[in-house]
């Protein structure tokens, strides 16, 4: 693990960031104002085109810039810059949002005393916009940045299908990573839950239900004896746990069921929960003229508090003492492609973005002095890896 120590006042860079709060603010509204939904194809890559045009204008050139196509959802961008030392650092945001086209019609980006609000300005818009003016401070206060790989995908909202593997790849010899994903009331997200959905089909034999019941195996009757098998592994202490979603069977009331499906949304704090998880799944029919089949897997696997993470933390909160900063950290339920780097044993801080509420919510806002006042720790975060 090479993870720097600080020693350095951001004091400074913070009165810089906070002296230039109206032009990150209307930035921040220019991308809110940009539609990013991760169901439309169009919208994704005419976002992503402004992207890569602010990043390479903050950054400069590129030693190498790599847009991996994505047919159905946003492209992943991988743009490696130069810098000073041999710690290279990953930056990752996700620029797709779950609100359709058309949602800023009855909702624009609105500032209205010290909260923001509009379409993903919390989940994840204010995030990328802060790494970019993080790097404008480190540029005016003649602060060198480390080698930076950038990585911008389109699809998180969706779970990272097409961009997994190209983020995973991008974690090749980094050092460390930020994740620019807001924090939950400001806190950092040192812990997340790993993500398994699940499609759980039974096929059974039809018959008439008064004429011939002993012909029929009714695929209804076994899907309640899965649902409460998995159901009866929900252990919340551990930090696992099972939601049947949806579920639907059979045709008529007079009919043994022929057929049954429910969907399943297991979370699991540490991979040792997830065996347990599939090996329920796994388990064979009660009668050999039923057939079981599981779709889907896990999304994303658990992030535990590593070394690295702790590590992390660490020099985050030695860079904001000077600041007068308190870095809560949490452990939460959902997931984030910090998941996927955790996995690869990348030390990293995640919720290290926008301060404030309503991620996926009507009331989605930033605490704008409380963003603004973030970004200096991320240029911190940034220099402290130019060594």
């Amino acid at each position: 693990m090479d993870i720097p120590s600080a020693a350095l006042d951001l004091s400074p860079v913070r009165r810089w960031v906070v002296d230039h709060r109206a032009d990150m603010l209307a930035e921040i509204g220019d991308y809110v104002s940009r539609e990013t939904p991760s169901n439309s194809k169009p919208h994704l890559d005419a976002g992503l085109d402004w992207l890569t045009e602010r990043l390479l204008a903050v950054l400069g050139p590129a030693d190498s810039v790599e847009r991996v196509p994505a047919p159905a959802h946003g492209d992943t961008l991988v743009a490696d810059f130069a810098g000073s030392g041999a710690r290279r650092l990953l930056v990752l945001c996700h620029y797709d949002t779950v609100w359709d086209a058309g949602t800023l019609a009855q909702r624009p980006f609105t500032v209205d005393g010290d909260a923001a609000r509009g379409p993903g300005v919390f989940d994840m818009k204010a995030g990328l916009v802060q790494f970019l003016w993080a790097v404008r401070a480190l540029d005016a206060a003649g602060l060198s940045r480390p080698p930076l790989r950038v990585v911008l995908n389109g699809d998180e909202e969706l779970g990272s299908l097409a961009s997994r593997p190209t983020i995973e790849a991008a974690a090749a010899g980094v050092s460390a990573a930020l994740v620019l994903e807001p924090g939950l009331g400001g806190a950092l997200k040192t812990a997340r839950k790993g993500i398994g959905l699940f499609e759980v089909d039974v096929t059974g034999v039809e018959a008439h239900a008064g004429l011939d019941p002993e012909k029929g195996v009714s695929a209804i009757d076994e899907l309640a004896r899965v649902v409460l098998r998995l159901r009866a592994l929900e252990d919340l202490g551990r930090g696992t746990s099972v939601n049947v979603g949806t579920i639907a069977g059979g045709t008529r009331n007079n009919v043994i069921a022929g057929h049954a499906r429910a969907t399943l949304d297991v979370r699991v704090s540490e991979p040792a929960e997830a065996a347990r998880i599939d090996a329920a799944l796994a388990a064979v029919p009660s009668d050999p003229r039923l057939t079981v089949t599981v779709g889907g897997g896990w999304n994303r696997p658990p992030m535990p508090r590593t070394p690295g993470i702790a590590a992390m933390v660490d020099l985050a909160r030695a860079l904001a003492v000077p600041l007068g900063d308190d870095l809560p950290e949490v452990a939460v339920g959902g997931g984030s492609d910090a998941n996927f780097l955790a996995a690869l044993d990348v030390p990293l801080l995640d919720g290290l973005g926008a301060v404030g509420a309503g991620a996926h919510a009507l009331d989605e806002h930033i605490d704008i002095p409380a963003t603004v006042a973030r970004t200096a720790l991320i240029a911190g975060l940034i220099h402290a890896f130019a060594h």
